[in-house]
């Protein structure tokens, strides 16, 4: 008998979680005096909870019929300076991820525990409590689906007035914690995949929408600083720079990603409203100047950093719409020059280039929306339309108005970037153009126009061989240049001519003439390895796949075509880079 009265407690047991309750409701206000006991009964009502889950419903009944979800919203509200909050959100964080009965989660969410736990006035005063707050959203969003969603919005009809889960993390979505950002987009994405049509026309519509448009703006901005570093004209050595850009091309990259998921979700209303930002905030501003070969200005990106964004959303975004709209783009100048041929022979004097290229465009905006109008029968062809976004009577921003289109028909469109004496700006434009011929979305006469205009020109090759034959340019140069040429050639079916073999054996002969020379000199000892190394690297990277291929590199050649004599020293470093410069170039 008295061994009885000393038997241990079980934890687990209904009747002590009705006394753990019963302790907790107890509690009238929460200080510095009683804050790590009302920790421990949270955490062991949290424990209990996760194990009734699963192992005695009568536990979750009493958890109801005590509501203790309405005690944790009471706790809350009756803390003073205690610092209990962060551990209050992480207990409710693990309990919700923990739960697995449908039933359960249907109690949690409704009658605005939820929601009431989420517009507490929380202080986020530079603590730590921003991460527990952002992770227990995250939880809560993590087990909504359609038949609990409801439950955390609230309507005025049949409208969605307010989504307090939604709003308020998306007040984080420019924290400076990586790890915050991360949750607050998983959040978003765990939203999106289960949203109605009801929540969907909240979340597209003004001022909720704007989070689409801040969030490209802010991918702009991204896009301005790493056009500054490209051409900064600091003491920061070549290989310090490329090392600062790839770290900014990685957040660049991470936000596409981001950008390509919200597409996928597959809800037109959505997938429009990041398309019409994505378009009109980056793409064109990108775009355009390069038709324009106009200098760039502070709200616009230099040529070299307009290609690589370009090619990075055709790369990470895509889609049948997205790579039309820009092949059409592209292309604009020489679908122009055939339409004023046109007119020339008819003996017709045609309309503006204003009032056509804001046509062009109009009709580009119809391939970009073909998909939604599927589903959707807003029109797209009013003020707010990319057709007027580029008119000629607007000048509200100088990336993509106040054009002066008659520009575009008088020079050699992007062929004019792949004929530069950059070899930056030659081979990324390039690469642009071949990303835009090889996609199976292409349209096939965009596609086609590309591949008989465009593509054929016989000085492409010979601008690639001049590259290779220029004794000046650094070893990443010609590593690039190398791996285009062959594509070229391959893409093309086509072989040296004379003229262009003449160019290329100019090129082996120089490598050959520079290899020649360190093996009469002290280091030829290390010519075999380095040969045997370099070969099997140079391999490997002129058969990297084109759709594996980072258009990072035309940043780094830029940066790259600052040379760093520092090479040709006679000090071990420098000695072993210039040995691997020779035998990448031989």
């Amino acid at each position: 008998m008295w061994r009885s009265l000393w038997r241990s407690i079980d934890r687990f047991s209904p009747q002590y979680f009705k006394y753990v309750i019963n302790e907790l409701r107890g509690i009238k206000v929460v200080d510095r005096s009683n804050r790590e006991m009302v920790i421990d009964l949270m955490q062991s009502i949290v424990e209990t909870v996760t194990y009734g889950d699963r192992h005695d419903p009568l536990i979750f009944e009493y958890f109801m019929e005590y509501q203790v979800m309405a005690e944790f919203v009471r706790v809350l509200r009756i803390s003073k300076n205690s610092r209990i909050e962060a551990t209050l959100l992480q207990y409710l964080s693990i309990m919700i991820q923990n739960i697995d009965s449908e039933h359960a989660i249907y109690y949690c969410f409704s009658n605005d525990y939820i929601n009431n736990i989420i517009t507490h006035p929380y202080k986020f005063d530079g603590g730590d409590l921003a991460p527990y707050y952002i992770s227990f959203l995250r939880a809560v969003s993590s087990k909504i689906n359609r038949d609990t969603l409801c439950l955390l919005v609230k309507v005025d009809g049949d409208n969605v007035i307010s989504f307090p889960l939604y709003s308020e993390a998306l007040k984080f979505a420019r924290h400076g914690e990586k790890m915050i950002q991360t949750a607050v987009r998983a959040l978003s994405l765990n939203v999106y995949n289960v949203s109605d049509h009801t929540v969907f026309q909240f979340l597209t519509s003004p001022p909720v929408s704007n989070y689409f448009s801040d969030l490209v703006q802010s991918l702009k901005e991204q896009c301005i600083s790493l056009d500054t570093i490209v051409h900064a004209n600091n003491e920061t050595s070549p290989q310090g720079r490329i090392k600062e850009i790839q770290l900014d091309t990685d957040k660049v990259v991470d936000d596409l990603y981001y950008l390509k998921d919200i597409i996928c979700v597959g809800e037109w209303r959505l997938s429009r409203c990041v398309m019409e930002n994505l378009l009109k905030l980056l793409v064109l501003p990108a775009l355009l100047p390069l038709l324009l070969f106009e200098e760039k200005s502070d709200s616009s990106f230099s040529a070299v950093t307009s290609l690589y964004i370009v090619s990075r959303i055709l790369q990470v975004v895509g889609g049948r719409s997205l790579i039309n709209f820009i092949a059409g783009i592209i292309l604009y100048p020489y679908l122009a020059s055939s339409k004023e041929d046109a007119a020339q022979v008819n003996n017709c004097d045609g309309t503006s280039d204003s009032d056509s290229f804001s046509r062009y465009i109009s009709k580009l905006e119809a391939i970009v929306y073909a998909d939604f109008e599927s589903e959707g029968t807003e029109n797209i062809n009013g003020e707010n339309s990319l057709g007027g976004l580029v008119g000629y009577k607007s000048c509200d921003s100088p990336s993509v108005s106040c054009i002066d289109y008659k520009k575009c028909t008088k020079r050699n469109g992007i062929l004019g970037y792949v004929f530069s004496d950059n070899p930056a700006l030659s081979l990324s434009s390039l690469y642009l153009l071949l990303i835009l011929a090889e996609s199976k979305d292409c349209d096939g006469f965009l596609s086609g126009m590309i591949r008989s205009i465009v593509l054929p020109h016989e000085k492409i090759v010979n601008v690639l061989l001049k590259v290779l034959a220029n004794p000046l340019h650094t070893v990443l140069t010609y590593q690039q240049t190398g791996w285009f040429l062959e594509k070229w050639l391959g893409f093309q079916g086509m072989k040296l001519g004379n003229d262009c073999s003449m160019l290329f054996n100019t090129s082996y002969e120089q490598s050959r003439v520079r290899l020649q020379k360190e093996l009469d000199g002290p280091w030829f000892d290390y010519i075999p390895d380095t040969l045997r190394n370099e070969w099997e690297s140079c391999k490997k990277d002129l058969e990297e796949p084109m759709n594996r291929k980072d258009p990072l590199f035309a940043l780094e050649l830029h940066i790259g075509q600052q040379k760093d004599n520092s090479i040709f020293l006679d000090h071990s470093r420098a000695v072993q880079q210039r040995l691997q410069f020779l035998g990448k170039g031989w």
